[in-house]
């Protein structure tokens, strides 16, 4: 169990929360939400004794073990990946080294012996015989393919290295566990083993992230940080939210109550002032006009920002929309991403495309959209169409030398100053930051830039690919709703469950030996036991693991 006793942080002369005090108990998962830049991180570094807090008490109970995923991808490069895992428990990495080591000395003598022995007991008395076929079976749910167990972490990718880290944080049973993202860069399959791993987990969860399926799934309490507090609610991200947009919708009424009496009051006073019959209730009205007045300046203002995101389809779409035929496609290492792929889209479609073959569905929306030439096959576009692309990789749009505000006019039809910077203010853009040069640029802005760049076109399709990368918990519920409201269609991929969910009503899934194509929702292709038998056959043969539901 983790205590929380009025603790208090200063970044300057600003407080970023105070005198906060929170229980964490075994058996419970808490999900730790905010603003962008509202101290969630910071939080929990805080708490895992990586940063300083200004005053007020952090304890754990007496004996109990912390594991926290750890940030840095590169300080493991000289280490093994089954190594690099063990670390998470040190008591049984130090003792397994230990061992190694008296092993390997030349003039091993016989009290050598004994205490090697003694070491192995103590050794086995920690699960140290077991370990490395958990690790093993926490690395494959993971989605690291076995090949790579016995790598070195030097040689694996950035997307492989957090799938160790992650291992690595949850590896020996920790009494506390503290997770900062660690959805990043998984994939659904991964993400619902992760999922099920926490919820068998018996012990302390503290976890920051975006995905709200997952927040969902996991999470028994939420510690919302917000206007420099943190507030614990029971219950999971979907019950928060609910309770927060009542209790947001209480402050506002509350403050239009005072700003309209506040009006009355001006206006009497303003009347009756000189008035000598009546300068004393024109007093007494002061009085109350500056009361209400400290009160609705003293109203607490919400760190929470949510960008507009409006989709409008300047023409409606026929019947006609994208016919795909015989589409033929390899990378440049030569492998087949697309084999006589065909799809015809309807103009009621919402499509998300899911799956492990990621590659072939960013080839797909290349294609279609005109970045990268099929070797075979033909691409048709319905006359009313018009079709806007947000790509998995959006840099090359960013690397100039503009600011915020000429970016945008590019792509804007009215070309005002203050028309494009009005537009940037409601996706967040305000003031001077409409000037920041677009090269510097976070991955999230960048993101929010790409989808006011989609809403200028005023395209009546929109092909997605992983939208919600980059973004936090506010924008990515901006964008969820502002899709669901668009009136054409969507071609997407995500790892989102609750973006896909809310917004799919047609499921594709692209695999080595044919798609899968399904009108539904998709809780209910995940769910559907002859779509995963007939996704057993279209692997067979490929070499490739399929062990989890998409």
């Amino acid at each position: 169990m983790i205590t929380v006793s009025d603790l208090s942080v200063r970044f300057s002369e600003k407080p970023l929360f105070k005198d906060v005090n929170l229980k964490f108990t075994n058996g419970n998962c808490y999900g730790i939400t905010g603003a962008n830049g509202a101290g969630k991180s910071t939080f929990l570094k805080i708490l895992s004794g990586e940063i300083e807090h200004d005053s007020g008490t952090i304890s754990i109970s007496t004996g109990e073990r912390m594991a926290v995923l750890k940030q840095d991808h590169f300080a493991y490069d000289k280490y093994s990946v089954k190594d690099t895992v063990m670390m998470g428990f040190p008591k049984l990495y130090e003792l397994s080294k230990s061992i190694e080591e008296i092993y390997a000395k030349e003039d091993f003598s016989d009290e050598d012996g004994i205490k090697a022995s003694e070491m192995q007991a103590d050794f086995g008395e920690l699960g140290g015989y077991e370990a490395e076929n958990q690790i093993e079976q926490m690395l494959s749910g993971l989605g690291l393919e076995e090949e790579f167990h016995d790598k070195m972490m030097s040689e694996l990718d950035e997307t492989q290295k957090v799938r160790v880290l992650l291992a690595q944080a949850i590896f020996g049973n920790p009494d506390i566990l503290v997770l900062d993202e660690p959805t990043n860069g998984l994939d659904i399959e991964s993400i619902t083993w992760l999922e099920n791993f926490l919820l068998e987990f018996e012990n302390t969860v503290i976890v920051v992230s975006h995905d709200r399926h997952f927040l969902n799934t996991v999470c028994t309490f939420i510690c919302d940080i917000d206007y420099g507090k943190i507030t614990q609610f029971a219950g999971n991200y979907d019950f928060w939210y609910q309770m927060t947009q009542v209790l947001q919708r209480q402050a506002k009424e509350q403050q239009k109550k005072a700003e309209d009496k506040m009006k009355d009051l001006k206006e009497f006073i303003l009347r009756f002032s000189s008035n000598a019959a009546k300068s004393k209730q024109a007093t007494s009205r002061k009085k109350i006009y500056d009361k209400l007045a400290q009160s609705v300046e003293d109203l607490p203002v919400s760190t929470r920002k949510f960008p507009y995101v409006n989709f409008k389809a300047e023409r409606e779409i026929g019947n006609n929309v994208l016919q795909v035929k015989d589409l033929n496609y390899k990378d440049e290492d030569g492998v087949q991403l697309l084999k006589d792929f065909n799809l015809t889209v309807n103009r009621t479609d919402k499509i998300a495309f899911v799956g492990i073959e990621h590659n072939s569905i960013s080839a797909l929306f290349d294609i279609i959209n005109g970045v990268k030439k099929a070797e075979s096959g033909d691409v048709f576009w319905g006359q009313t169409t018009s079709h806007t692309y947000l790509p998995r990789d959006n840099s090359s749009y960013f690397d100039n030398d503009l600011n915020i505000t000429e970016w945008l006019k590019q792509y804007s039809k009215e070309q005002d100053d203050s028309y494009v910077r009005g537009f940037l203010g409601r996706m967040l853009f305000s003031g001077d930051e409409s000037l920041k040069k677009v090269k510097v640029l976070s991955g999230g802005e960048k993101v929010r830039c790409m989808l006011s760049k989609l809403m200028l076109t005023g395209a009546n399709i929109l092909v997605m690919d992983d939208p919600t990368n980059h973004l936090d918990l506010e924008a990515i519920q901006s964008l969820n709703e502002g899709l669901i409201s668009f009136p054409g269609v969507v071609l997407f991929t995500s790892h989102d469950h609750e973006f896909i969910q809310s917004i799919a009503n047609r499921i594709i899934e692209i695999t080595p030996n044919g798609i899968i194509d399904r009108m539904t929702t998709f809780d209910d292709y995940i769910s559907d036991d002859s779509i995963t038998e007939l996704r057993k056959e279209l692997y067979k043969g490929t070499g490739k693991k399929i062990k989890y539901r998409v």
